[in-house]
């Protein structure tokens, strides 16, 4: 189980922490959802020396994100930066759309939790949201890997980091009417459910990509809705691309992604380091969002997701055996896209 980082005022810590305690057990007369938590950890590595990195756009902090070059995304730039038309949806703890780096990258809304505002007050969904589609070369922050494409705020974890898996369906099925291309979800839970699985499925059948995170501490016990075949299951790896020691792995894991001292945005114009299968998931959303833009429907079944996650899967660099098949690269993606049309 991932463990919930409190930064907020004693009495919500302390409700968060009761909060916690209870993460992926059932609530008296909840009708069996289990609940599960973001996939992030509190403890961070020594950061790495950020001068080794390769700067990749005039944003203050692009030298910190050692991702971008390793996944070869400025290759894959060369090609596409993403479009306005794509939209990747963030089922998280909420989105700062008023974020110096996300300002009009949010083109629409909703709050499923009991929250009074659908805007991150924990601050997972907003760094989620940096990773995936910030703006690029405006002077400020970070680069997003999508950076030219819009993001949807599903709002499906409190703001304790704690979701309820038949919110978590609910937001899938309303990101997929509202026109989301991809779906994010770095989130997991350690117990399946039928709602948030055949909601997934029905993304699918719409011709949405769902990525999960593998989870955290859980070893290789599976995590959902990762787990699902319709998701894309994230492990997450570091610099080195190596496993991260925590990351969620197995042969059920799809494939990895940059997961460790990732820099991103946080709510209040701010910036930070998050490690989790959250961010690794992340990167993978961000490259969807590049094929999307790319994408052709080579087999005539009328959508273009199968073409999407193939090229995701079929571009990955072999890396850490452990690490499912391969680490993700963005270049390699964005050929494989190319040559299907």
């Amino acid at each position: 189980m991932a463990r919930i980082k409190f930064i907020w005022l004693p009495v919500l810590v302390v409700l968060c922490f009761a909060v916690g305690l209870l993460s992926f057990q059932t609530f008296p007369g909840s009708s069996g959802a289990e609940t599960g938590s973001v996939a992030v950890i509190t403890s961070q590595p020594e950061p790495a020396s950020y001068e080794s990195f390769e700067v990749v756009s005039n944003d203050d902090y692009s030298g910190r994100q050692w991702a971008i070059p390793k996944t070869m995304v400025p290759q894959a730039w060369e090609v596409t930066s993403g479009e306005a038309s794509v939209v990747i949806a963030v089922l998280d703890t909420g989105i700062d759309k008023e974020h110096e780096d996300l300002v009009g990258k949010v083109i629409a809304e909703v709050n499923f939790t009991g929250s009074p505002t659908a805007a991150d007050v924990y601050g997972h969904g907003t760094h989620v949201a940096g990773i995936i589609a910030a703006a690029a070369n405006n002077g400020v922050g970070i680069a997003g890997m999508a950076c030219d494409c819009r993001l949807m705020n599903v709002k499906v974890a409190d703001d304790c980091g704690v979701f309820y898996n038949s919110v978590v369906a609910k937001g899938v099925k309303w990101a997929v009417e509202h026109g989301a291309n991809v779906i994010n979800i770095s989130l997991f839970d350690a117990e399946p459910s039928w709602n948030l699985e055949e909601a997934i499925d029905y993304a699918w059948s719409r011709g949405v990509v769902v990525i999960a995170a593998s989870g955290n501490c859980i070893g290789t016990k599976v995590a959902y809705p990762a787990y699902y075949p319709n998701c894309l299951a994230v492990a997450a790896t570091d610099s080195n691309d190596c496993l991260a020691s925590w990351s969620g792995w197995g042969d059920w894991v799809d494939l990895a992604a940059p997961g460790v001292d990732i820099y991103s945005t946080l709510p209040g114009d701010q910036y930070g380091s998050k490690s989790g299968t959250s961010m690794a998931a992340a990167h993978v959303s961000g490259l969807a969002g590049l094929l999307f833009a790319l994408g052709s429907d080579k087999n005539g079944d009328g959508f273009i997701n199968d073409e999407v996650r193939a090229a995701i899967e079929s571009g990955c660099d072999v890396v850490d055996p452990v690490a499912a098949r391969g680490r993700i690269n963005a270049f390699n993606a964005v050929n494989k896209a190319l040559i299907s049309k």
